[in-house]
């Protein structure tokens, strides 16, 4: 079977898995992204999501760039570039030089540059950081995608959204929802800029039914998803989460390198007097 025929299998199953035709620009996306340069990075070859932090399902990929809405020279932010599959297939739809990606795990990085490189999408920017942090040197972005789970966007990330973007993250533990939230269109500003509801018993009732962060409303879900929780700084693959343990590892290992004094080089006395 060629190419074109596993690819077109391919996209059927995703669409009756997920049980809806799959938005023009993702599968043209779909279509346009070879799957060799992220696929052979990934041990599960991004069957299915789970105990690999690095790689996710065709069907949660769909799910998470169909939520972003993503148009052509949108400036995108994804948190957690893993091999570089899903921040392919939104350079495809945005442009590639108009994406930024961080991870917070230094091999990811150098896997999702390589793969990205392998497959055409060179000018994607992939910068080793924490997520949380976000990357405020090229803020704001339209959109931003988190594929890691949170309860709540990071304040920081919140604060580096264009006014008329869109956040998606998959939310809650365990199995999640995969959520699209915008600033809310039931804010106003006061007169110093602060942000205040508007006077509507209904639309304030329904915000509060509404797990979004204040100052933002739940626009469009999509699920379910498992996807791995965010790290924080010291939680990446190959660094002990242990504190104790690990500052004690950072401190033998100076002292391995420090001069203790007997490393001295001698000096011949004799000589100087």
């Amino acid at each position: 079977m060629d190419d074109a025929s596993l690819r077109a299998d391919m996209i059927e199953g995703l669409e009756h898995s997920i049980g809806e035709p799959i938005d023009p620009p993702v599968l043209t996306a779909l279509q346009r992204v070879p799957r060799d340069p992220f696929v052979d990075d990934s041990p599960r070859g991004g069957a299915a999501d789970g105990d690999d932090p690095h790689s996710l399902s065709l069907e949660t990929v769909v799910r998470l760039v169909t939520a972003l809405d993503a148009d052509e020279d949108d400036a995108v932010l994804v948190v957690g570039a893993g091999v570089g599959y899903s921040v392919a297939m939104i350079a495809e739809i945005v442009g590639a030089r108009r994406v930024h990606a961080v991870d917070i795990d230094r091999s990811a990085v150098v896997a999702a540059r390589s793969n990205l490189d392998a497959a055409g999408y060179e000018a994607v920017l992939v910068d080793r950081a924490d997520g949380a942090d976000g990357l405020p040197a090229y803020a704001p972005y339209d959109r931003i995608l988190l594929e890691a789970a949170v309860i709540e966007p990071p304040r920081a990330l919140r604060e580096q959204l264009a006014p008329d973007g869109r956040i998606v993250y998959p939310r809650g533990a365990g199995v999640q929802t995969v959520a699209a939230i915008e600033p809310s269109s039931t804010e106003g500003s006061d007169a110093n800029g602060t942000s205040v509801a508007d006077d509507n018993s209904e639309q304030s009732t329904d915000a509060d039914d509404d797990p979004a962060p204040a100052g933002f409303e739940t626009v469009e879900t999509h699920g379910p998803a498992r996807l791995q929780p965010m790290l924080v700084e010291g939680e990446q693959p190959g660094v002990e989460r242990n504190r104790t343990r690990r500052e004690d590892a950072e401190h033998a290992e100076r002292d391995r390198h420090r001069r203790h004094g007997w490393e001295q080089d001698w000096i011949d006395w004799d000589d100087r007097i």
